[in-house]
């Protein structure tokens, strides 16, 4: 439900630059639940303790690995179903990416906590999740839904996811994980810079929807 000062489901939304499109997107998928892109993505979210567990418990870094790799595989695929079978969601459109930034998040912190990555990078990409976390309230005071994830954020993401396990791989010794290294380190440098940048570029869009309806050009406003 929204607000009175803010966007109908499927009603005008204030043209405010590249946020414009991200709103209305989401707000045109249907209100359904049970769909196979959705189950999909709720075993995404069941395998997030699993993961921690395999990281934290026995260390098992292969087994953890695994459960990423098909995390990353039916990331891939509940999208391509949600196109094939037409079962996008609004849904769907929330859980994808609370999905993707449980595992970025739980990796981070297993990953510090075995003083694997150095704490800049935790504190930019968990601080990253505190500022949007924030901005969600901001559009939830003006009664917008969360913006739809830009195209940057994606591409981040899934640098970031093959970032980590090679990070967990290379965390040994022998010629794995020597050949691993350089390459994990790059994508993590990477993707954390890419994740910082969408994440600005979403700051930019929720800023520009404060300034519009605080100038009165709220939905159906002629511009």
């Amino acid at each position: 439900m929204t607000s009175s000062n803010g966007p109908s489901a499927g009603g005008p939304v204030p043209q405010v630059g590249v946020a414009t499109p991200s709103v209305t997107d989401r707000e045109k998928l249907p209100d359904r639940v049970w769909t196979l892109p959705n189950a999909l993505s709720v075993l995404r979210l069941l395998g997030v303790p699993l993961f921690l567990w395999l990281l934290l418990g026995p260390q098992a870094d292969r087994w953890a690995v695994a459960v990423l790799m098909i995390s990353g595989f039916t990331d891939w695929l509940d999208g391509k179903l949600a196109r094939w079978l037409d079962q996008g969601s609004r849904l769907g459109a929330l859980l994808d990416p609370a999905a993707d930034r449980l595992y970025i998040v739980s990796t981070l912190v297993a990953l510090a906590l075995r003083e694997i990555v150095p704490p800049w990078i935790v504190v930019l990409l968990v601080g990253r999740e505190f500022v949007l976390a924030v901005a969600l309230l901001v559009l939830r005071r003006y009664g917008y839904p969360p913006l739809q994830v830009h195209y940057l954020g994606k591409a981040a993401t899934l640098l970031l996811l093959y970032a980590f396990p090679g990070l967990m791989l290379a965390d040994g010794d022998g010629w794995l994980a020597t050949l691993l290294e350089p390459f994990a380190w790059a994508l993590t440098i990477w993707g954390t810079a890419l994740y910082v940048l969408a994440g600005l570029f979403y700051l930019i869009q929720v800023g520009g929807i404060v300034r519009a309806e605080r100038a009165g050009q709220g939905p159906g406003t002629v511009r």
